[in-house]
């Protein structure tokens, strides 16, 4: 009879991701995770210590995920502002549903509670914010937004405008998380398109001549 095949770390991460979105805190057991990457509790413990060693663990590889998907959202879209606007839209995929926005709020309280866990948070957040920063650059040099744009200034907007619309949609589940994400992140880029500026300039040219 043939063994199972063993669950490489990355599958049980994998694993531990898809239930966590499903579950919160208090819910989650390391039998969950097992069942979910085919594998037993015992053999999790044995590999990973316990629950609270395996969700620090996990902390620390969203970090270097995080890394790695943003610089696949860099290389994939041509448009610097098209990475910015689906790096968002990735973001609010953690809306899909009220409940599991919910359990994704319960695991951001555990992350901040912890030491370990919060450094790795703060780290994700310090890479996110520089990347934010980069692709505001960038679209400044491709004439996506209008050159002189304070980019460090508006990629702060930006990250507080995509945080806080998960957070604010939460409360109010006003249509869907990711039209309301992508609304909200529109009203803050709006003004620094350099598209809509001129087009604005345009029809005030245009009306002083009819004047």
């Amino acid at each position: 009879m043939a063994r199972p095949k063993k669950a490489s770390d990355d599958e049980v991460f994998s694993a531990a991701y898809r239930v966590m979105s499903r579950l919160g805190p208090a819910e989650l057991t390391l039998a969950d995770i097992a069942a979910e990457a085919g594998l037993t509790a015992g053999a999790l413990v044995q590999r990973f210590g316990s629950k609270a060693a395996l969700l620090r663990l996990l902390a620390e590889q969203a970090a270097v995920f995080m890394r790695e998907s943003l610089r696949t959202l860099a290389a994939e879209h041509g448009s610097p502002l098209g990475a910015v606007r689906a790096y968002a839209a990735c973001m609010a995929r953690m809306g899909e549903s009220p409940s599991a926005l919910a359990h994704h709020l319960g695991w951001l309280q555990l992350d901040l509670a912890d030491p370990g866990m919060h450094r790795a948070l703060e780290v994700q957040a310090r890479d996110t914010r520089r990347w934010l920063r980069e692709r505001l650059d960038a679209a400044v040099s491709a004439g996506e937004v209008v050159a002189g744009a304070d980019t460090a200034s508006l990629a702060r907007s930006v990250e507080v405008a995509i945080s806080g619309s998960m957070l604010t949609w939460a409360f109010s589940r006003e249509g869907a998380c990711a039209a309301f994400v992508a609304g909200n992140l529109g009203a803050v880029l709006g003004p620094y398109l350099a598209q809509r500026r001129g087009a604005r300039a345009g029809q005030r040219k245009r009306r002083g001549v009819r004047a």
